[in-house]
């Protein structure tokens, strides 16, 4: 039975590693794949664009199946966007959704973000911490975002969450209530939209990234519970 595990933009696997090394101690073969462009240096990722997160998420996912006779998917932020196109074209036993990016931040940034790239901005400059509420934790995320990349991911998630209904899959939404990165709102698509069962935990302790924030241990034991349901 396999895991795939799916990291965010400007991240690295390291804000998934305790989830992904709990799920394999569960007796999962898990892959944590780092996304191009990711955990190197804030320039690799300026040229990337949504159809390399793509093919490294598919691959990953693909080398998995070939071994495991169940999958399930989990993913964190734009993590969660490529973990719900996978569910949409891929037969998964179930998904495991942290604050998914499935939307734009709205029509005013979308258009900030437009003007910035029309006028040569490469990279916007970013606050250094974390968006994670426990004192003292971060993430070891870029300092920057890469607008064209964002860009692409933006146009990319909107195309995921216009076919939510084709994942027909059980999934499990850990929301945070209140999230600086993605708004909540984004997993009400997941609600909405998907064919399948959704169960929904709202995690008041934690900011965006929940898998290294006050509420790590539920995100975890919510995450195996569900996957005993759907793998075993």
């Amino acid at each position: 039975m396999g895991v795939l595990v799916l990291h965010g933009f400007t991240g690295n696997p390291f804000s998934m590693r305790p989830l992904a090394e709990r799920c394999a101690k569960a007796g999962y073969s898990v892959e944590l794949p780092r996304l191009p462009g990711h955990g190197t240096s804030l320039e690799d990722l300026v040229t990337r664009r949504w159809p390399d997160f793509i093919d490294a998420a598919f691959g990953a996912f693909n080398e998995l199946a070939e071994r495991c006779e169940k999958v399930a998917v989990v993913g964190l932020s734009v993590g969660g966007g490529l973990s719900a196109l996978i569910a949409e074209e891929r037969t998964v036993a179930g998904c495991v959704f942290i604050n998914p990016m499935l939307k734009g931040p709205g029509a005013e940034m979308e258009q900030g973000l437009r003007d910035l790239i029309e006028q040569g901005v490469e990279i916007l400059p970013t606050d250094a911490s974390s968006d994670i509420k426990k004192a003292g934790t971060t993430e070891a995320k870029y300092e920057g975002w890469p607008l064209r990349a964002l860009q692409s991911v933006i146009d990319g998630v909107e195309v995921v969450a216009a076919n939510l209904s084709a994942i027909t899959a059980p999934s499990l939404l850990l929301s945070s209530r209140e999230d600086h990165t993605v708004a909540p709102n984004n997993g009400d698509e997941i609600v909405e939209k998907s064919s399948g069962p959704v169960e929904r935990i709202w995690l008041e302790e934690s900011y965006h990234v929940a898998t290294l924030d006050n509420d790590q241990e539920l995100v975890e034991s919510a995450t195996l519970e569900f996957l005993a349901k759907v793998l075993r």
